[in-house]
């Protein structure tokens, strides 16, 4: 079973990749995911920068090309996965938007299962075509990382919340400095300096660094400055939400039991032995 995300673009070998590698004796695996964008205009290109870039999106190595010619890894994009591993933990926790993977991934480490990661498969995911929509995407994502902390904390890293330090910085920082002025402290205002100068030295060095790493060079890179402060703030913006949230949307929440896991098996190996029964008839 391989799991392809919605905005994918999958090479015609993606497959028969994976496939060889289950035949090794893998029972997940997949490889790198980077992105590319869906035209080769300036503006997108500077989007694909941001989106490209470790300071614009994530740590995670499969997001990027390279690597070993095999390793294993904590989670994938868009992992293959050998039906009896199913039939073990269950089917994807259907309640989670956007963190489903992040969530199945850490049970099939739980039950003792290897995620192997291939430098021989690739398959790209398409960036949003505007930078408006990248920041819904943005604030879509940071609000599910909230809302999965009730659900399942160890599938996420400390990563997760990066954005969500920096939204919460600034907001206390920023109220004890109001309250400062009200109250006549006079240093009250350096630890909001402190926390915007430090943020403003990370973001000036990683679009330096994006900026000379892109190729062709165009004016629209001037702005990477802004782009990741404002893709940050809305990812950490959505993540203040998620936690917010919690209390309202566990309510509404349907529990994944051991139930509802046997279901899963069970369903698998009805669907396994009808497809058997379609095969020969189909032959």
């Amino acid at each position: 079973i391989i799991r392809v995300d919605a905005h994918a673009s999958i090479p015609p070998e993606f497959v028969s990749e994976n496939v060889r590698l289950l035949e090794e004796g893998e029972m997940v695996c997949g490889g790198a995911r980077p992105s590319i964008a869906a035209d080769a205009t300036p503006y997108r290109r500077m989007l694909l920068t941001a989106e490209s870039s470790l300071f614009g999106s994530s740590i995670a190595s499969y997001r990027r090309t390279g690597g070993e010619e095999k390793e294993y890894v904590s989670s994938l994009f868009h992992g293959a996965y050998r039906r009896e591993v199913f039939e073990k933990v269950g089917g994807f926790h259907e309640a989670l938007g956007r963190t489903e993977d992040n969530e199945f991934h850490y049970r099939l480490r739980q039950n003792g299962f290897r995620i192997c990661k291939s430098s021989r498969i690739t398959s790209c995911q398409l960036i949003r075509p505007t930078f408006r929509s990248m920041l819904c995407q943005k604030y879509g994502n940071g609000k599910w990382i909230g809302l999965t902390l009730s659900v399942c904390p160890g599938c996420l890293s400390v990563f997760h919340f990066a954005p969500f330090c920096l939204v919460l910085g600034l907001l206390l920082t920023g109220l004890f400095a109001a309250a400062g002025v009200f109250l006549g402290i006079g240093w009250s205002c350096f630890p909001l300096l402190g926390l915007v100068l430090l943020y403003a030295l990370a973001d000036v060095v990683m679009s330096v660094t994006a900026f000379a790493g892109s190729s062709p060079k165009s004016a629209w890179l001037l702005l990477l400055p802004g782009v990741f402060l404002l893709l940050h703030l809305a990812y950490g913006w959505g993540t203040l939400t998620g936690l917010l949230q919690i209390p309202f949307w566990k309510r509404s929440l349907t529990d994944f039991p051991e139930q509802e896991i046997e279901r899963v098996r069970e369903c698998v190996r009805k669907h396994s032995e009808k497809n058997r029964d379609i095969t020969e008839e189909t032959l």
